[in-house]
């Protein structure tokens, strides 16, 4: 697209904000957009990173140490790599919000509108693989997006919910440490990457994501603890959603004091465009919409149920994983699916949807246990008493990505954990000198 296809009033918007700045602004709608990548901190060995960079051509993003801009005809997404969890497919100016954040491993974080993941993922990959991540997303089908992402990259701390705001803040009062809200907004960051975003835009559009994210911002309020810190994150760049934004939310709640504010202009940075401000909850003194609630506690039958499911998988385990150590958690069964729910202490997610409790470790059938694919890609290769050691760039892990059987030593029986490059990408089942294959029919490439 260019500067032509711009609404008359967005124009106008963005010369009162910029002024004598507009025409250089207006030029980058001219200029082809920005792709970038970010590396998965779990899985990105210092070979592999250096791989990478190599392969792609990448350039350093100046404010994420794990991100790199790439040219669009690199197409790292179509790599095994990605399909290993190596690394996220982001737009680079985005990586700042949780940058800004900076969660730390052991803390109580929850990404409050978190799909398709790209933040979740960042947050969990600085976490270091502790504490409890709480990623939610609204929309079902944006939803299961993001618990097939959270799965990819191997996070083993973070429960999927599907909830809107109020129901949360229910359940989770004064709860977290960091809260990472990106907030739905009106997208004026997005025309280049999406021509719908510049169809649907409009001031009363503006006006409208204003007024959800101020009852966003009142829930998120409740959920954050005394001390707490909080990133706020817009891709879009009118003041309504932003700077005036924070002024009516540290004026609502004045034990809310903002640390920082940053902007990412697109005819300044190598990027489409951000907002974040980072605030910090008080805590001392009264503070405006403090409320006392009692979490509801998780069902106890289904603890029960969980806990006689994880000995017979710790069982099987023993004998196919003996390198394997399972984080602290609750183990929780749902139908045939059993999960280790990254917690030791209750969690009110009784009634709510949950696309992802935790990590999901195998599925118990008749007797015999199922690995799960989130569970192998959980793992370091040599956790596993059973591998197929693929190369990413051989014809063999394409086959496999496509979901073909693939001929392995005769000697070979049982559950097989398959790594590309030493990078887990999922489960086979060998027997007969061949490996049947169980990597997930919506993950195939065709």
């Amino acid at each position: 697209m260019g500067k032509e296809s711009l609404p008359s009033a967005y124009i106008e918007q963005m010369k009162s904000i910029l002024g004598g700045d507009l025409p250089a602004f207006l030029h980058s709608y001219d200029l082809p957009r920005t792709h970038g990548l970010r590396f998965n901190e779990s899985k990105a060995t210092a070979a592999l990173q250096e791989n990478v960079i190599r392969m792609f051509d990448l350039k350093p993003v100046p404010w994420c140490s794990t991100g790199y801009y790439y040219n669009e005809s690199a197409r790292p997404g179509k790599h095994p790599y990605h399909q290993a969890g190596l690394y996220y497919i982001q737009e680079p100016s985005a990586m700042s919000a949780v940058e800004m954040l900076d969660p730390q491993p052991g803390e109580t974080v929850l990404d409050l509108a978190a799909a398709p993941g790209g933040k979740s993922t960042h947050i969990a990959s600085k976490m270091r693989g502790r504490g409890l991540l709480v990623s939610n997303e609204i929309h079902p089908e944006r939803a299961k997006i993001l618990a097939e992402n959270v799965e990819r990259m191997g996070i083993a701390n973070s429960v999927v919910t599907c909830a809107p705001p109020d129901e949360l803040s229910r359940r989770f009062p004064e709860a977290f440490d960091r809260i990472m809200l990106d907030a739905p907004c009106s997208g004026e960051g997005m025309f280049r990457k999406d021509p719908n975003a510049l169809a649907e835009w409009s001031p009363a559009m503006v006006d409208l994501c204003a007024a959800r994210q101020r009852d966003i911002l009142d829930h998120a309020y409740l959920m954050l603890k005394p001390g707490g810190t909080m990133a706020y994150s817009t891709c879009t760049f009118n003041l309504s959603e932003n700077e005036e934004m924070m002024a009516h939310f540290t004026s609502a709640y004045p034990d809310m004091e903002l640390v920082s504010m940053k902007r990412l202009w697109p005819h300044e940075e190598n990027g489409e465009g951000h907002f974040v401000a980072v605030l910090r909850k008080k805590d001392d003194g009264e503070r405006t919409g403090k409320q006392k609630r009692t979490r509801k506690p998780q069902d106890k039958g289904k603890n029960k149920e969980g806990l006689a499911a994880y000995r017979d998988f710790a069982a099987w385990a023993a004998e196919e994983l003996p390198g394997f150590v399972p984080p602290a958690g609750t183990p929780v069964l749902f139908g045939e699916a059993l999960y280790l729910l990254p917690s030791t202490e209750p969690l009110p997610i009784d009634g709510l949807k949950v696309p992802r409790a935790g990590l999901h470790l195998a599925h118990l059938k008749k007797n015999r246990v199922e690995p799960a694919h989130a569970l192998a890609m959980a793992l370091a290769p040599e956790q596993a008493k059973q591998r197929l050691l693929l190369e990413a760039d051989g014809p063999e892990a394409a086959a496999y990505l496509r979901g073909e059987t693939l001929p392995v030593a005769a000697d070979l029986r049982g559950w097989t954990l398959v790594t590309v490059d030493g990078l887990p990408v999922g489960w086979g089942k060998a027997s007969g000198g061949q490996l049947k294959n169980h990597y997930p029919k919506g993950l195939r490439q065709f």
